[in-house]
């Protein structure tokens, strides 16, 4: 059987400066642009993105189009317009202030992060981007401002766990390199198989990591790297080959929001696919005998990450263990549900052991399999 490689595409961050490129050409040049240029920095690579449209709308400021192509992967925000509004920046006299030469800002759909004063989600390498780029067609002295919009980013917020990362009302510009690896194809899948095989040949145990988060941190408890697997979304297909594979046991590392989707049988945790997490979390809640009205409460809530928090809260104020009681539950039922999961798929016993973490990447629990396997990788 041939499998065709899966298609790469580029990050939000790239659309967002190829469109504030765009206008900053047309202020320069009025005249219509099929595509620019753009230096990706991370890889050193540069690449065409297609522009869809773009037009001065006033004086000094013109405003480009460009829409999102993620390459083969479940994501959102494909083929979501990207905006940039570009303008000039008259010189000011004031001497107490200066105004830099590129000033980026966030317009409508582009989140404000909670805990950062309300800062516009624009991160490290949207903005090295953004500002490596539009700063080699500036001359000397002259001063933009940069206004990136995302017309659908709020709509497209609901669906995300972005809350639970304390950003809201809007997406991030997101991402640490400009190419988008194609995660969440299909044919991914066989890499992360090959990478599996090549660990399971050296380690009878291994960690399964959802995310870079899980792998950081994992790394950072002292966890050998050479153990670690990353798995993306694909955790049900992974259990089975490590079962496969003859590997003895494994860790579960990651955010609760996603492995809390094991304890109900879902084992493929992308959202597009299948989501849940309210309803398992209220679910064992209901196990433990919270009351009524807190059930109630957690299962209103517009994330897991929410529901944590209130049960912390609730700890807090009545001194009750609420999470270690609610979490302790979920985490020995992922342990029972993913040895399960192997052995009705693979016929193979494996030993699986859960640790979660939250959005600030502090180890929620702990499941008792997990601590053994933990103090022996450490």
């Amino acid at each position: 059987m041939t499998f065709l490689k899966p298609r790469s595409g580029y990050t939000l961050p790239v659309f967002a400066c190829a469109a504030a490129v765009a206008a900053l050409r047309w202020l320069r040049h009025p005249q219509p642009l099929d595509a620019v240029s753009i230096d990706l920095i991370e890889p050193a690579e540069t690449v065409e993105i297609p522009i869809e449209q773009v037009a001065g709308i006033g004086e000094g400021m013109a405003l480009a189009i460009t829409r999102s192509d993620p390459g083969d992967n479940l994501d959102l925000t494909r083929n979501t317009p990207i905006w940039a509004l570009v303008e000039w920046v008259k010189e000011v006299r004031s001497p107490e202030f200066e105004p830099e030469a590129i000033a980026i800002k966030g317009g409508e759909g582009i989140g404000r992060m909670v805990d950062a004063g309300d800062k516009a989600a624009i991160y490290a390498y949207a903005q090295q981007v953004l500002r490596e780029n539009l700063g080699r067609l500036l001359e000397p002295g002259e001063k933009i401002q940069v206004t990136i919009i995302l017309p659908e980013g709020r709509a497209l917020a609901q669906r995300t766990s972005n809350a639970a990362f304390g950003v809201l009302e809007g997406l991030s510009l997101l991402g640490t390199r400009g190419i988008s690896q194609p995660l969440s194809a299909s044919a991914t899948l066989e890499a992360y198989q090959e990478e599996l095989q090549q660990k399971a040949s050296n380690f009878d145990c291994l960690v399964f990591c959802v995310g870079e988060n899980g792998l950081d941190l994992a790394a950072k408890l002292g966890i050998n790297p050479s153990q670690l697997v990353k798995t993306a979304n694909w955790l049900g297909p992974l259990l089975v080959a490590a079962g496969f594979y003859n590997v003895k046991s494994i860790l579960l590392f990651g955010y609760h929001g996603k492995l809390i989707k094991l304890a109900g049988g879902i084992f493929h945790t992308h959202h597009h696919l299948a989501d849940g997490r309210l309803e398992i979390l209220t679910a064992y809640c209901a196990q433990v005998g919270l009351p009524t009205s807190v059930m109630q409460t957690i299962f209103a809530l517009p994330t897991a990450e929410g529901g944590l928090k209130y049960l912390r809260e609730l700890d807090a104020k009545d001194g009750t263990d609420w999470v270690e009681r609610v979490y302790g539950a979920i985490a020995s039922r992922i342990d029972q549900r993913s040895s399960e999961y192997i052995r009705n798929l693979g016929d193979r016993d494996v030993l699986v052991g859960s640790i979660m973490f939250d959005r600030d990447r502090q180890i929620v629990v702990k499941s008792k399999i997990a601590a053994a396997l933990l103090y022996q990788l450490c």
